[in-house]
């Protein structure tokens, strides 16, 4: 982790803190050896709220785009302070001493409460030694806990790049069960893979069984592999009396190699001119 993340991190903090909450936070923050040892700053990781208002950051596209650039798809937007706080804290731990790095959050995730967690997992893009954290990483995609879900698939550069594509597809699916907007989560395109969209197939033939809709933008990890059988499901939508179901079908045929795909889309005229056009995208399916 880059020094200019930290910086840019803390001006954040900095342009939403009073004097005295900056204050202490830097007292506590500081990492030069014999002035804050882990210990101080695992106590203070604990007591933020203690110190910290609660209110919610807001960034400036400069500053998303300082933090994009660093680490590309990370965002502090709609943190709470005490949130954002937690994670700069955590970026003061000395990484050098590998042993004590790890052994101090080890502890923190083995004592957090639910807030504490979500800076936990919220941090993961930062930490050093990344492939410590996978076990925890994907440990949070079977959590119950909507805020730690929520930490670890959403806006999190981590899964994308550290997960395994078994991981990864059980993100996917949890995040679709749970009904979250899978536009959200980072990676989403460069992660699809053949069988996710078997899976996702099968998913939603369970759901047309049982009377239910499928939200239109799972369609989005279809179209790169639409074979025989799953461009059965694209004329299913497209008989669909959902306007969104229909354009779903259009945009996957349209990213289709199969000719079969490209025949079909061409049966509906209007639609395969939207999406030729670029006139009708996935953003527009997004909600």
């Amino acid at each position: 982790m880059s020094d200019i993340i930290k910086q840019k991190i803390w001006e954040i903090i900095a342009s939403n803190t009073s004097a005295e909450e900056a204050g202490w936070l830097q007292q506590k923050g500081v990492s030069t050896p014999g002035v804050s040892t882990p210990i101080d700053l695992m106590t203070a990781f604990v007591a933020a709220p203690r110190f910290l208002s609660k209110k919610i950051i807001h960034t400036s596209d400069a500053e998303k785009a300082a933090l994009n650039l660093e680490i590309p798809g990370f965002s502090v937007e709609g943190w709470s302070l005490v949130r954002l706080s937690r994670v700069w804290l955590l970026t003061q731990l000395d990484p050098s001493d590998k042993e004590g790095y790890i052994k101090s959050i080890e502890t923190l995730f083995d004592t957090a409460e639910m807030n504490e967690l979500v800076a936990l997992y919220s941090a993961l893009p930062l930490l050093s030694y990344p492939d410590q954290w996978l076990f925890r990483a994907t440990d949070a995609v079977r959590s119950n806990m909507g805020f730690v879900f929520d930490a670890i698939a959403l806006h999190n550069p981590f899964p994308a790049k550290y997960f395994s594509e078994l991981a990864w597809n059980q993100l996917v699916l949890k995040t679709i069960f749970n009904d979250k907007p899978i536009h959200f989560i980072e990676g989403l395109e460069n992660r699809s893979n053949e069988k996710l969209a078997v899976t996702l197939s099968d998913f939603a033939h369970e759901r047309w069984a049982a009377g239910r809709s499928v939200p239109a933008q799972v369609w989005r990890l279809i179209g790169k592999y639409l074979n025989t059988a799953l461009l059965a499901d694209m004329q299913h939508l497209f008989d669909s009396e959902k306007e969104e179901d229909r354009q779903a079908a259009a945009l996957a045929c349209g990213e289709a190699s199969l000719p079969a795909a490209n025949y079909l889309l061409a049966k509906y005229t209007d639609l395969e001119k939207s999406v030729k056009s670029g006139a009708l995208t996935w953003a527009d399916l997004e909600h």
